[in-house]
């Protein structure tokens, strides 16, 4: 393995067949795939059936459990839906717990004027629960449907600048949680 990648996952929250993620995703992975460090997989919850109650939630048992296990950080792509955000998102963080432990979580989301942001603050009241860490820096896309072009979602320049000093942090505590991760395996045990 390559110790100067990382593996990110983009998991991705909407699972509506029509979607504004589509176009988003694909803005994303090229714009991720300019960063040489990250090592991107995509998870999208679309495509993802997670398993019903015969199995207990956290008990790594999900299908994308050993993918997310292998991360060394997430970029969560999240509609804001209601004030809030998917439940099919939900569902997803709470059937993993190790899987998101000591690693770094940062967002992407999009809605109409908000861009998102209400999402994001929801989620950010989850994550510390499962021992993760969120970034201060996000990025949020306000009606991005207004921003579909022959190339498909091309957003204002400071999109791109908000996503760089997302990446940016991303990576900092990507690699900072790896080393630390890697000195204290036998606290990672929940209490």
């Amino acid at each position: 393995m390559d110790t100067s990648k990382m593996r990110i996952v983009l998991l991705v929250g909407s699972v509506r067949t029509s979607r504004m993620a589509d176009p988003i995703v694909a803005w994303l992975r090229a714009q991720l795939a300019q960063h040489t460090w990250i090592d991107l997989d995509v998870i999208d919850l679309a495509t993802v059936r997670l398993p019903e109650a015969e199995l207990r939630p956290g008990s790594g048992d999900s299908p994308i459990a050993d993918r997310m296990n292998a991360a060394d950080g997430f970029v969560v792509l999240t509609p804001e839906y209601n004030h809030s955000f998917p439940a099919a998102l939900k569902n997803a963080i709470d059937w993993h717990y190790t899987e998101w432990t000591r690693k770094p979580v940062t967002f992407v989301a999009y809605g109409a004027g908000s861009g998102g942001i209400r999402a994001i603050e929801q989620l950010r009241l989850i994550f510390p629960e499962l021992s993760a860490v969120t970034t201060r820096n996000v990025v949020t896309l306000s009606a991005p449907w207004n921003h579909l072009g022959d190339n498909g979602f091309e957003p204002p320049e400071q999109v791109v600048g908000a996503l760089e000093a997302t990446v940016a942090e991303l990576h900092w505590w990507a690699t900072a949680l790896r080393v630390a991760r890697g000195r204290d395996a036998a606290d990672l045990v929940p209490a």
